[in-house]
C-alpha cells in the first residue's frame, strides 16, 4: 500500500527512523528533502491543529519540524544516578528521551497528550466516513437517485431490499425448478435400477427352475438305475441259490451211485 492510498485511511505523520545514523546538519536536510517529495507527490499528512489557543503555538511550531526524527532502542544505560533507554556506541550514547538527540518525545507528547482527542475526531469523521461511504457505494447505496435527484440512505435501503427480495425470489424458484428436475431424474434412474434388478431376478428365477428341472430328472434316472440294479441283484441272486441247489444235487447223486457199485 502507498502513501496515496494510505491517506485516505490513517492519518499520517512522517517520521524518520534511525535518526542517529546521520548527522544533524544531514538530517535537517533530509527532513527539507522528504517534506518537499511528500508535497510534490500530492501526499496529504496530518497537520497538528492551531485552531485551538490552548494548543495553537505549540502545535504551530511542532507542524514546523516535521517529519519527527526518532530513535528507539530497548536497552538501558546507566546515566548518573538513573537507567535510560539509549543506544550504545563506542563514541558516545543516544538517548531516546533526550530531546536534543531525537524527537522521540515530542513525538509521544504530540500523539498522546495533545492531540490525542483531535487524531480520534479525525480518524472517525473523515477516514472511517469516508470507508463507509465508500462500502455503502460497493454495496449499491448512494445517496442520488437514477435522475439525479437526492435520496436519504432509507429511500436507498427500501429499493435495495426491495430488489434482494425480488432477486431471493427468483433464486428460490429457480432452485425449485431445479429440485424439481434432479427429482424427476433420480426417480427415473430409481426405476431403470428397478427394471433391471427385476429382470435380473426373473432371469436367475428361470434359470433356478432350469437347474431344478435337471436335478430332478437326474435322480429319476438315478432311481430308475437303482431299481434297475436291485431288480438284476434280486434276479443274480436266484440264479446263484438255484446253481448251488443244482450242484448240491449232482454231488448227492454222485455219492450214492458210488455208495451201491462198492456194495
Amino acid at each position: 500500500m502507498t502513501s496515496e492510498e494510505a491517506r485516505h485511511l490513517v492519518n499520517i505523520i512522517p517520521v524518520i527512523a534511525k535518526a542517529d545514523a546521520i548527522s544533524k546538519t544531514e538530517l535537517q536536510k533530509f527532513k527539507i528533502k522528504l517534506m518537499s517529495e511528500l508535497v510534490s507527490n500530492g501526499v496529504h499528512i496530518y497537520q497538528f491543529p492551531t485552531d485551538d489557543e490552548t494548543v495553537a503555538k505549540i502545535n504551530a511550531s511542532m507542524n514546523g519540524q516535521l517529519p519527527f526524527a526518532v530513535v528507539g532502542s530497548m536497552d538501558e544505560v546507566k546515566i548518573g544516578n538513573k537507567m535510560v533507554k539509549a543506544r550504545q556506541y563506542p563514541w558516545g550514547i543516544v538517548q531516546v528521551e533526550n530531546e536534543n538527540h531525537c524527537d522521540f518525545v515530542k513525538l509521544r507528547e504530540m500523539l498522546i497528550c495533545t492531540n490525542m482527542e483531535d487524531l480520534r475526531e479525525q480518524t472517525h469523521s473523515r477516514h472511517y466516513e469516508l470507508y463507509r461511504r465508500c462500502k455503502l457505494e460497493e454495496m449499491g447505496f448512494t445517496d442520488v437517485g437514477p435522475e439525479s435527484k437526492p435520496l436519504s440512505l432509507q429511500e436507498t435501503y427500501e429499493a435495495k431490499r426491495h430488489e434482494f427480495y425480488g432477486e431471493l425470489h427468483r433464486k428460490e424458484e429457480e432452485m425449485k425448478q431445479m429440485f424439481v428436475q434432479r427429482v424427476k431424474e433420480k426417480e427415473a434412474i430409481l426405476k431403470e435400477a428397478e427394471r433391471e434388478l427385476q429382470a435380473k431376478f426373473d432371469h436367475l428365477t428361470r434359470v433356478h427352475q432350469e437347474e431344478r428341472m435337471k436335478l430332478e430328472e437326474k435322480r429319476r434316472l438315478l432311481e430308475e438305475e437303482i431299481i434297475s440294479f436291485s431288480k438284476k441283484k434280486a434276479t443274480s441272486e436266484i440264479y446263484q441259490n438255484q446253481t448251488f441247489m443244482a450242484m448240491g444235487s449232482n454231488l448227492k447223486k454222485d455219492k450214492d451211485r458210488k455208495n451201491s457199485n462198492f456194495m
